[in-house]
């Protein structure tokens, strides 16, 4: 028989994600699984349905079932061999075998005592499973509440079997799913149900929310730290402030400390780092050693934009001698910038002071203090003709060259026409760029000029044409297209050399850059130019309009000496006068990618760079990547060098990943890496090696003299005490020197 009294229960709490459900199916099987508890159908709020073998009223208020029961509400279900229920005082009593089951939690208990007005629930001799995360265990006394579980003399781990992995052991522990932590007191960490660490209190994570406390460690050893251990912790502050301040310990350095503290603000989101190490015991020599990075991004209403990316460190060598999060080991200098931006309906105006900290022995750069910039957004038209005004004021300083002081007026007006259609279109420019200088300096016996007025015409004119056909090569029902283009562009030939360089260096010379309308990027060098570019794109679709196959190539043909590279400009032992640039793709098949380019002289009949990279990625990832690299004048020397990256998964727990560089010219391995990695539901550990190429920017050093670095490191993970992010073996492979780079469309 079956009666239904109105009785008020717990609240709902939320079921585990799909996700969740099949990341714990992978890594520990059916053995954690429990299935997802769903209420009756057909209750109303506040409703109770009770089945069981036989019922006896004691009165109008209460009520002893007994054989079979079966209790339901919309917040969680009992089995049981008897309860008793006082509806006037809002108790329930059950014994046992008792099976309890709720959105959190499945408790097996041998008996059970409810005060259904405060909805609480107490559960004796209970063993327990929580049903949105892997985590189970036992306790003498188990409560359910609003707020979560409370367990006395209870056990809590997320390793399945009767004897797990590892398993803490406490007189108290505290579940609170309003807080998303747990607490416990007098706790006894058990790894192989050895006791290995007594903790009088000690707070692990229970969902994805943000507490402080101590994070991973990690542990390794190499040639240049000694042992390492890095022990972080993180300080949640406020809602919308936070630190990590990490005592990072190396034997062969000493004690280094790092912090980070991010914010956020209506306004504004930033953070502020610092690395602070007081006597590097490898660098005697050395005083302190430091670094600072401070980086904020703010929105002042819709027109207004301010950023602030800075970073400075003690001496030139902290990067490589010390790596950091903030720069790579491989930059040779630190961008350091503030800007104010307004965006208006016509004009975007750009209000900025930088300046760049060169690593190593290289001549300084100049700071921009300021550099005002403005750029119209929307052009001006008559009839048919878009008419602009470009231009920027800027202020140089710099103490160690011969100019020390340089302020620079550049306006460009520009007056352009285009016209496009589906199967071509054309575009022409005609812009008169003035630049006006002020230099202040030593400038006697130089070919420097305190004051420079120069005024250049341009004129560029460009056009394409988009032809289309039908295809079945490679592909069924497949589209391949032809894009041919043209450009003529026109600057007169103009002597430069009385103008310092403040902001200006060649730009790439790749196939995009054959279209470019200056050789330049800033000012202090406008390329004389009286040239034709042909180009042409040819590109192959399937019949889902995915991109198999591309393949471009172009070159550019001066029609005077004067317009060549070699004849004028920068680093003309780096100019071409006939450079072929051509660049490729091949994605034939869902997981296969080839891409690969070349700039060739052709007058000097050699390769000035080259580029080709094969890519597989599989299931669980699985990947291998095979790239080459060559340039024949990097600062003098010519480089090539092969790399190889992969990572393999040698079940649905280990995965193997490695990646090795050798340079072709000197004939050694530049950096070789192989980690190893285990992942269960409960736990999961990493184990990497790597020898690298030390880098000393304050010399330089010849191939012969070059000194490596052998490193091992270690790190382990208890889930449900630490992070419960899954393990990317990719993350891997984009430490060290050389990162894997995935080709951004590449399916997944």
């Amino acid at each position: 028989m079956s009666k239904t009294w109105g009785i008020m229960m717990l609240s709902v709490i939320s079921a585990p994600s799909l996700a969740e459900t099949e990341l714990a199916h992978n890594l520990c099987g059916n053995s954690m699984q429990t299935r997802a508890w769903q209420p009756l159908a057909g209750l109303d709020f506040g409703m109770v349905d009770i089945k069981s073998d036989d019922i006896e009223l004691l009165g109008t208020q209460s009520a002893e079932f007994t054989g079979n029961v079966d209790i339901n509400t919309l917040t969680m279900s009992l089995s049981a061999q008897s309860a008793l229920i006082d509806k006037q005082r809002g108790l329930l009593n059950a014994t046992g075998p008792i099976t309890y089951r709720d959105p959190i939690s499945e408790v097996k208990s041998s008996g059970l005592n409810a005060d259904l007005n405060n909805s609480q629930i107490s559960l004796l001799g209970a063993d327990y499973k929580l049903t949105d995360q892997q985590g189970h265990g036992g306790a003498e006394k188990l409560t359910v509440n609003k707020s979560g579980l409370n367990l006395l003399n209870a056990s809590f781990t997320t390793c399945p079997g009767e004897t797990p992995l590892w398993a803490i052991q406490a007189e108290e522990i505290a579940l609170s799913r309003e807080e998303g932590w747990g607490e416990t007191h007098d706790m006894v960490l058990r790894i192989m149900d050895t006791p290995v660490l007594y903790l009088p209190y000690f707070t692990f994570p229970i969902d994805e929310r943000r507490k402080s406390g101590l994070l991973t460690p990690n542990i390794s050893s190499s040639d240049r730290y000694g042992v390492e251990t890095v022990t972080p912790y993180y300080w949640n502050i406020a809602p919308n402030y936070d630190a990590t301040i990490t005592p990072r310990y190396m034997s062969n350095k000493g004690l280094q400390l790092q912090a980070e503290f991010r914010y956020l603000s209506e306004t504004s989101q930033g953070l502020l780092g610092l690395e602070y190490l007081n006597k590097d015991e490898s660098e005697p020599e050395l005083n302190d050693r430091f670094l600072f990075h401070w980086q904020q991004q703010s929105y002042f209403g819709e027109n207004w934009r301010a950023n602030i990316d800075i970073t400075n460190v003690s001496d030139d060598n902290y990067l490589t001698d010390l790596n950091s999060g903030y720069a790579a080991s491989t930059d040779t200098q630190l961008y350091r910038t503030g800007s104010l931006s307004y965006l208006g309906e016509l004009w975007r105006t750009d209000i900025q002071v930088q300046n760049f900290e060169v690593l190593g022995d290289h001549v300084e750069s100049y700071a921009a203090l300021p550099q005002i910039t403005f750029t119209q957004t929307t052009p001006f038209q008559f009839k048919a003709v878009d008419l602009t005004l470009n231009g920027e004021l800027s202020h140089f300083t710099n103490d160690t060259e011969v100019i020390e002081k340089a302020t620079r007026l550049h306006i460009e007006p520009k007056a352009s026409f285009g016209y496009q259609e589906h199967a071509w279109s054309f575009l022409s420019e005609l812009s008169l760029l003035h630049t006006n200088y002020r230099q202040e300096g030593d400038l006697n016996g130089t070919d420097y000029a305190k004051s420079v007025s120069r005024t250049l015409p341009k004129v560029r004119l460009h056009s394409q044409l988009n032809f289309e056909r039908d295809t079945t090569t490679f592909t069924d029902n497949g589209i391949q297209t032809l894009e041919p283009q043209i450009q003529y562009l026109y600057t007169p030939n103009k002597d430069q050399s009385d103008i310092g360089l403040y902001d200006t260096t060649k730009l790439q010379d790749d196939f995009f850059g054959l279209f470019r309308d200056s050789r330049f990027s800033s000012v202090d060098r406008i390329a004389a130019a009286n040239q034709f570019t042909l180009g042409a794109t040819t590109r192959l679709f399937n019949n889902k309009s995915e991109e198999l196959f591309n393949f471009s190539a172009g070159q550019i043909f001066y029609l005077s000496d004067s317009a060549k590279p070699t004849s004028q400009g920068l680093n003309s032992d780096t100019n071409y006068n006939a450079l072929f640039a051509a660049q490729t793709m091949l994605h034939w098949h869902r997981r296969w990618y080839l891409s690969g380019g070349i700039q060739y002289d052709t007058d000097g009949k050699q390769i000035i760079q080259s580029n080709v990279t094969l890519d597989y990625k599989g299931d669980d990832n699985q990947l291998i990547q095979l790239n080459h690299r060559y340039a024949n004048d990097v600062s003098g020397n010519t480089i090539e060098q092969v790399g190889l990256f992969t990572s393999i998964p040698l079940s649905d727990q280990w995965q193997f990943v490695s990646s090795y560089h050798r340079d072709l010219e000197s004939g050694r391995s530049i950096e070789a890496f192989s980690g190893l990695q285990y992942e269960s539901c409960c736990w999961a550990f990493q184990i990497t090696g790597r020898r690298q190429i030390e880098t000393d920017l304050n010399q330089a050093i010849g191939l012969e003299q070059a000194t490596f670095d052998s490193s091992i490191g270690f790190n382990i993970v208890l889930k449900g005490l630490g992070s419960k992010s899954r393990y990317d073996a990719q993350k891997l492979l984009q430490q060290g020197i050389f990162g894997y780079r995935r080709p951004y469309f590449l399916n997944n």
